[in-house]
């Protein structure tokens, strides 16, 4: 667990260890420091001016202002590093709060504006909506073939044919897979849920090649997916490395992007455009509200035109006519 040499902070740490993954814990402390080292206070002396001062330090520009972001124009920090830190501090004094160590939590939870009504504030950083990236089916051909063992194949296509996040996958074990039904069981997704996601023949079958022609026989880990040379042979794959497999085939393929959560974007828009329902869809994902699932009605071009000209035709059938006109 990582710590920053504060008692209070490491304590609030421990507390996030407790209920979060260790990626989570470890985005936490960075935000944290990061916070901490622009507002040189103790906790119980931080005020909402101080949080301001903060938000507006990670939005000054870095690198003399010459580099600029496309998708939103700003040179500082994104809006959603802006965003994630500000949660993760407002989540440490809410903590304070109910152990009543502060008065109050000094993170505003939005800006006042002019109109009354049922939402009158606005949040203190507005995050731009940003489609993911997908690949198209020849780039992820290219991938699959520049992958050079059936492990690494098989992982791919639990993110490519199945949705699993990089964490599912990494996090099978062999009392997981349920070859038989061509589902694997998710122990312990995004935030602890459980599900069962079916998953295609394919990745069963690379999987089979994987456990009869690669995995070390000595291997005593539960998990799936192991090292297969090395000091750390037989010991189970870290993300590190799962993103360094990916990359690796990524260049050999020469593809420009493809991530791991590039290939969950992937497959879930797809399904999507084969006319897969949407809560289906939101059920496969492990998505808890149906709001997460939606981007995928917007990357899913096919299908969005499809739609659109069913009922642009129902709409002409029926529309009067002027003059011959419609």
């Amino acid at each position: 667990m990582p710590r920053l040499g504060h008692p209070v902070l490491d304590r609030y740490l421990a507390f996030v260890a407790s209920r979060a993954r260790p990626n989570t814990v470890l985005a936490t402390a960075c935000d944290l420091k990061a916070f901490f080292a622009v507002v040189a206070r103790e906790p119980a002396e931080v005020r909402v001016a101080d949080v301001l001062e903060f938000l507006a330090e990670q939005r000054r520009p870095r690198g003399q202002g010459k580099v600029v972001r496309l998708v939103d124009g700003e040179a500082g920090l994104s809006a959603r590093t802006i965003k994630r830190r500000l949660s993760s501090v407002s989540g440490l004094f809410g903590w304070l709060l109910l152990l009543g160590e502060v008065p109050a939590n000094p993170v505003p939870r939005g800006l006042s504006t002019r109109r009354p009504g049922p939402r009158p504030s606005v949040p203190l950083v507005r995050t731009p909506r940003t489609l993911p990236r997908v690949l198209e089916p020849g780039q992820a051909d290219r991938l699959l073939a520049a992958l050079r063992r059936w492990r690494d194949r098989a992982m791919v296509e639990a993110m490519l044919l199945g949705g699993l996040r990089r964490c599912e996958v990494l996090g099978l074990r062999m009392e997981d897979l349920r070859p038989a039904e061509g589902r694997v069981f998710i122990a312990d997704g995004k935030g602890g849920h459980q599900r069962l996601v079916p998953i295609s023949k394919r990745f069963f079958r690379s999987l089979s090649r994987y456990l009869e022609t690669e995995r070390p026989a000595g291997a005593d880990s539960t998990f799936v997916f192991v090292v297969l040379k090395g000091p750390r042979r037989g010991r189970p794959l870290t993300a590190d490395g799962l993103d360094e497999i990916v990359r690796g085939a990524r260049t050999r393929a020469g593809l420009g992007h493809a991530t791991c959560h590039e290939l969950r974007h992937t497959c879930l828009t797809r399904l999507r455009e084969a006319g897969m329902a949407l809560e289906a869809v939101q059920a496969q994902a492990g998505h808890r509200s149906i709001e997460s699932t939606r981007i995928y009605l917007h990357l899913a071009n096919d299908w969005l035109a499809g739609e659109y000209q069913r009922a642009s035709a129902a709409l002409d059938a029926v529309a009067p006519t002027a003059g011959g006109v419609r």
